[in-house]
């Protein structure tokens, strides 16, 4: 339901309006991911009613994805870029986890694995995308001074390539990290909280966002949905570096969802 603007509201009284609406907003942007989280948190790791506990997993979060639908929060459209996030995260997570890199594991049994990764896992990925796609709508988001969408492409997929490449020609997360604040220095994201526009550095969104992520990833790990080489002993916290490979992971879901929504709409506000 939208509220009625009140421009009578200032100061204090402005802020929090805002402030709870803002929250509210991204709470509601948030409900697949965090639906799905909760279900790691809650679901035994031993599974239940003999359905292995990665099983269950992916029945949840096919079933959210499916009431999600049922109930109009998601559209189609966004389905099919939330599949192009599933399978984008799956293929990362199918090399990650092989037997030549062994970046981490997924040590418990299941039915629904497929070259040793659970078919759950790409819907981690899927949340992420989820998340900016609920947002840009419920917030009405706008990007002012967007760079070319054919180098914001280029920049998305050599974060990718480096998710791959650097196991065998070194990490360069880093260069392509100052590519990208380079490459968005200008970008402002413009989001409307309730009935007035404010705005916030793209990049500085894009790190938040990537913090949050890295303390969900933490929270995984102690539930041993999955685990780090250095995790096998005793849980210990993600290593730190962790939160700037989730920035440019959720760079390059931003590039992809701009990218699709430029091709259907005009995103792009004049200065």
């Amino acid at each position: 339901m939208e509220l009625a603007p009140a421009p009578e509201l200032n100061g204090v009284r402005r802020f929090a309006v805002e402030f709870l609406l803002f929250g509210i907003k991204e709470a509601r942007a948030c409900f697949f991911a965090g639906l799905f989280f909760v279900s790691i948190f809650v679901t035994p790791r031993a599974g239940l009613l003999d359905i292995p506990r990665y099983d269950l997993l992916l029945v949840i979060a096919l079933g959210i994805q499916a009431w999600m639908i049922w109930t109009r929060l998601e559209t189609l459209d966004e389905l099919k870029a939330i599949c192009l996030f599933h399978v984008i995260g799956f293929v990362l997570e199918v090399f990650k986890t092989s037997s030549a890199i062994q970046s981490w594991a997924y040590p418990d049994f299941a039915y629904t694995k497929l070259f040793g990764v659970p078919l759950f896992s790409g819907f981690m990925y899927a949340a992420v995308g989820s998340y900016v796609i609920q947002a840009w709508r419920l917030l009405d988001v706008r990007v002012q001074h967007h760079p070319p969408y054919w180098m914001a492409t280029l920049v998305a997929v050599a974060i990718y390539a480096n998710f791959f490449t650097h196991h065998y020609i070194g990490d360069y997360r880093w260069y392509i990290a100052a590519l990208a604040i380079g490459l968005y220095a200008r970008a402002t994201v413009v989001f409307r909280p309730f009935d007035r526009d404010r705005k916030m550095p793209l990049i500085l969104a894009f790190i938040l966002i990537g913090f949050f992520i890295w303390l969900a990833e933490n929270i995984s790990t102690f539930f041993a949905v999955w685990h780090y080489p250095n995790q096998i002993g005793a849980w210990s916290t993600v290593h730190l570096g962790k939160w700037s490979s989730w920035t440019l992971l959720v760079i390059m879901t931003f590039t992809i969802v701009a990218s699709l929504k430029h091709v259907r709409e005009r995103i792009y506000i004049p200065a």
